[in-house]
């Protein structure tokens, strides 16, 4: 029997109860016969695209690719042109699910599903959310994303929130009085969890950290928390686990794509093997062992409208030793390839060291709610940040000190205090820019 998700999927004709069947199935399957499946599929799905799709065969072109490895990385900007002529024969605007990345790669695109592959979407996120007990046909979600600000953008979200048991809190205003409303709103709606942008709800919990609160015994129907999108360090998950009282999952996921990783209930961040197939490659496109740093590159196993074969999304991460191909495990997201700073030696370093350098400094004293890095010169980094109080220099001569230490001396800084931070369109917080 269908539920009011349920159906409000397959009234739109996303035929879930197929996807959901299939999905199953696939789960079900032995580590051996897994394998299999995987090869088959990912065979199945280049010849689908060579055979009807203009736009991939343009890409491969007269390459004779007897190996997977053969296949060209497709990469976003070969998608920098219109939708219709990436759309495989027989898929048109009309009968293909589409939407537009976010954008946080600095590279947004449109992109285009079959039907049964958005399906197939929901059925794998309803799987996974379903490890911690989660039903999204009846399961009430505490909702910390964006949403759009133009009437029927508006609109359109709120009514997908109501068919998805979602109660949306409006992230692109986190001051005291708003957050002291959320809090309210916990006391008074059955939430069964949290779900939305890292930066948004570790936010929340500072709060709830200022007011000495525990979110679970406010509302005694939490269960978990799955947070998104954005890098989520350790002490932020203590913080999380410690003001909200419930679990904390990690989840990393695309929207042209799927959930690509979702921490599962032993503390392992998963691999999608069902409905995707992950590589790492290094600068030479050559496939790393388990274990090496690399580019993620990802493979839709299902997608017909549009191909996603070998696609690198833009993100480096490490696969762990201990993968197999029925199971793989993601080691680290370390962050996006275009989040590299070149510093005045030649040295390269993920952006994202030198927030961990600076976090632990900055919010020694919990004065400093968030905090962005901009790299503006290759010797000269501006310090974005909100707090209480504006940091003094005892504090800046320790973040300097801790940089020269972890990264290289005679680098300049400037710190900017802010009543807020610019986010994305949708309410992302992007954490390092370089505008080399």
């Amino acid at each position: 029997m269908f539920s009011i998700f349920d159906l409000s999927l397959q009234l739109n004709a996303f035929p879930i109860r197929k996807a959901k069947s299939d999905l199953d199935k696939i789960v079900a399957l032995s580590p051996t016969e897994k394998k299999q499946f995987i090869e088959n599929q990912k065979q199945a799905i280049v010849k689908y695209h060579l055979e009807n799709n203009t736009f991939y065969q343009k890409l491969v072109g007269s390459k004779d690719c007897k190996n997977w490895e053969d296949l060209p990385i497709l990469n976003k900007t070969n998608l920098q042109v219109p939708l219709k002529s990436r759309l495989s024969e027989g898929f048109t605007l009309k009968n293909s699910y589409t939407n537009k990345t976010s954008g946080s790669s600095g590279e947004p695109f449109i992109f285009a599903k079959d039907k049964y592959t958005h399906a197939l979407t929901w059925a794998s996120n309803m799987y996974r959310f379903g490890w911690f007990g989660i039903d999204f046909n009846h399961s009430l979600q505490a909702r910390f994303y964006g949403i759009p600000l133009d009437f029927i953008g508006n609109k359109k979200e709120r009514i997908k929130d109501f068919l998805a048991h979602r109660y949306r809190f409006h992230i692109f205003d986190l001051s005291d009085v708003v957050l002291e409303k959320m809090v309210e709103k916990f006391q008074h709606k059955k939430f069964e969890y949290l779900n939305g942008y890292t930066s948004s709800i570790v936010l929340f919990a500072k709060f709830l950290r200022k007011r000495n609160l525990i979110l679970k015994q406010i509302c005694p129907s939490l269960k978990v928390c799955m947070v998104t999108s954005e890098m989520l360090f350790e002490e932020d998950r203590i913080l999380l686990e410690t003001q909200f009282g419930i679990p904390v999952v990690n989840e990393y996921g695309a929207s042209e794509l799927d959930l690509i990783a979702f921490e599962n209930p032993q503390g392992e961040w998963q691999i999608n093997s069902e409905t995707l197939f992950v590589e790492i490659v290094d600068e030479n496109n050559q496939v790393l062992p388990y274990g090496q740093e690399g580019r993620i590159v990802i493979t839709s196993l299902f997608n017909k409208a549009h191909p996603f074969i070998r696609y690198d999304i833009g993100d480096i991460g490490i696969l762990d030793e201990k993968s197999t191909l029925d199971k793989p495990i993601l080691k680290q997201l370390i962050g996006r390839t275009n989040d590299i700073a070149v510093l005045p030696s030649g040295k390269k370093s993920p952006g994202l060291t030198f927030y961990y350098v600076t976090k632990s400094i900055i919010e020694d004293d919990g004065n400093v709610k968030e905090f962005v890095i901009k790299q503006r010169k290759i010797d000269h980094f501006e310090i974005e940040y909100v707090s209480e109080t504006t940091l003094d220099l005892a504090q800046i001569l320790k973040i300097e000190q801790a940089i020269t230490l972890y990264l290289e001396p005679d680098l300049h800084f400037t710190f900017i205090r802010k009543n807020s931070l610019e986010r994305t369109a949708r309410g992302k917080l992007k954490q390092f820019t370089s505008f080399l």
